[in-house]
């Protein structure tokens, strides 16, 4: 059975107490925005933190590059993009934004270079292959400056050398560039050891100035009395032993290259970084023995220059002692007459065997007084090209020679062809003074009278002739029917012979019976005695 419990009165129970809600209390609803704002906040600052400088580069063109996305890469590795693109002001060019990662911040500085890398084929081999299926993106050389910098102008080509690569660079003088570009091969010993970094007009523009770099530990074979020359192309060299073919490599055959060798100096130390060197044609002209200051003289020629050009050799006896410079016209007012004057660059030092002796213009200066002369002579039947010789002429006229002259002249003498024209002159100037025509005429009188005589002989001694061949011809057919074998002459000579034979058979009988019975001369033979 169960007990109900009564309801309470109202009336006494107590009242609520009311108070205020506190507003410290935080509610429930903010937590999850709150929370998203720490965590944005937190990503903002870490990535503040990993972020980098920004920097801009100028580029010829876009082509290739798409903001967002085209990285930029060191070694292959990405420490940076490129975040924006603009038209440059000048709109030569355009604008690219670059975000570096925090990594990166060291290569802001003055010297970082930067280019586009893509597939390109040049004189070092092809490169970028492998942007034909990720793109282009932007390549960086780190620089070693402390010079910060945030605007940078892009190259148009990859850097041959990088800051990386350990080396020496070099400085080399040339005439002309030839076939040589950026990129190609530097030899030694025909190995490949460095490459042309640059090259420039000279500022006077009448040469080209090159940089090379030669990679270490090649670089220790460069030293002060190194020669440098180029080794493009083919050189083939017909001599005593035959044809000889010297070639570097395929590529400098192609595209050009330089190729370097120690001196004869006994011992030389390395070159330092920087050195300037000359470049010459070809590896002779490198090798050759140093010649010296130059010495300018002129010569006037009187015959033509036809065949004679700018870089002809001149030569002493079979030795090249300098070349020719320049070749020029000029009209000599008191002797009424053009000359041709040609000028030559001479190295006395190849004239004689120590350079002791006394100074270059003066050493000239005493062989012309000596009898040397030029000439010009016949290089080349084929294509008429001509040289300057020097030579003693003893008989040559004397000639006053200042020293002091600048430049000095050396007389001229005619050359053996012009020699030959000139007795061929003199032969038809005498023969044109000769009478031909009395010549003529006396020929014609000496050929009537011969043809007179020749007829005389006919008419009157061709009859005699005739009689005494007759009568020869009958003698001589006597003397064949005497000398015939059936002859009378020949029987009796026969017979003659036979007698002979017969007697000379009897002594010999009565020589072998003296020799054996001395005695039967007075005794008679054994026979006959009693």
């Amino acid at each position: 059975m169960s007990v109900s419990t009564p309801p309470p009165d109202l009336d006494q129970l107590p009242a609520p107490e009311a108070r205020p809600a506190s507003r410290l209390r935080p509610s429930l609803v903010w937590f999850v925005p709150v929370l998203a704002a720490l965590i944005g906040i937190t990503l903002a600052v870490q990535s503040l933190l990993a972020r980098g400088p920004e920097i801009t580069l100028r580029l010829n063109s876009a082509e290739g590059l798409e903001a967002g996305k085209t990285p930029v890469k060191y070694k292959e590795v990405d420490i940076g993009k490129i975040t924006d693109i603009q038209l440059s002001e000048d709109r030569r060019g355009v604008i690219a934004t670059i975000a570096l990662s925090k990594q990166a911040a060291p290569f802001a500085v003055s010297d970082t270079r930067f280019w586009v890398v893509k597939p390109q084929i040049g004189v070092g081999g092809v490169s970028g292959l492998s942007t034909l299926l990720s793109g282009a993106y932007i390549g960086i050389d780190s620089g070693r400056s402390t010079e910060k910098r945030s605007d940078f102008v892009a190259l148009d080509e990859p850097p041959v050398v990088t800051a990386d690569v350990k080396g020496t660079t070099y400085v080399l003088k040339a005439s002309e560039l030839g076939s040589l570009d950026i990129g190609a091969p530097v030899f030694y010993r025909r190995i490949p050891v460095g490459q042309v970094t640059h090259y420039a007009l000279d500022e006077s523009g009448q040469g080209v100035t090159l940089g090379i770099v030669v990679k270490s530990p090649y670089d220790r074979f460069v030293t002060s009395d190194s020669r440098f020359w180029h080794a493009s192309g083919i050189d083939v060299e017909l001599g005593a032993e035959g044809v000889k073919v010297n070639t570097q490599s395929l590529a400098s055959i192609l595209a050009g290259g330089i190729a370097f060798q120690d001196g004869d100096a006994a011992s030389s130390s390395p070159a330092a970084r920087g050195t300037v060197f000359s470049l010459h044609g070809d590896q002779r002209t490198a090798m050759r023995k140093a010649d010296g200051a130059p010495v300018t003289v002129v010569v006037n020629f009187p015959q033509s220059l036809r065949g004679l050009t700018p870089g002809a050799p001149v030569d002493f006896r079979g030795v090249v002692v300098g070349e020719v410079k320049t070749i020029n016209v000029r009209f000599d007012r008191e002797r009424r007459m053009v000359l041709l004057p040609v000028t030559l660059q001479l190295y006395p030092d190849r004239l004689r065997s120590s350079t002791r002796q006394r100074e270059p213009h003066e050493f000239m200066a005493r062989l012309i007084s000596r009898g040397l002369r030029a000439q010009l002579r016949n290089g080349n039947l084929l294509t008429g090209q001509l040289y300057v010789a020097l030579d003693f002429f003893p008989k040559a006229a004397a000639v006053a020679v200042n020293p002091a002259q600048r430049p000095l002249e050396i007389p001229a003498m005619p050359g053996s062809l012009d020699e030959l024209q000139s007795a061929v002159t003199d032969i038809v100037a005498k023969v044109q003074k000769m009478p031909l025509d009395e010549i003529g005429s006396n020929l014609n009188k000496t050929l009537a009278a011969t043809d007179q005589l020749i007829r005389r002989v006919d008419s009157e001694l061709a009859p005699e002739a005739r009689v005494t061949l007759q009568e020869t011809r009958a003698v001589m057919s006597s003397a064949a029917l005497t000398l015939a074998p059936e002859g009378p002459l020949q029987q009796e000579l026969q017979s003659t012979l036979q007698e002979l034979s017969a007697t000379a058979r009897a002594l010999r009988q009565l020589g072998e019976q003296l020799s054996e019975q001395p005695e039967s001369l007075i005794q008679g033979k054994r026979e006959d005695q009693p």
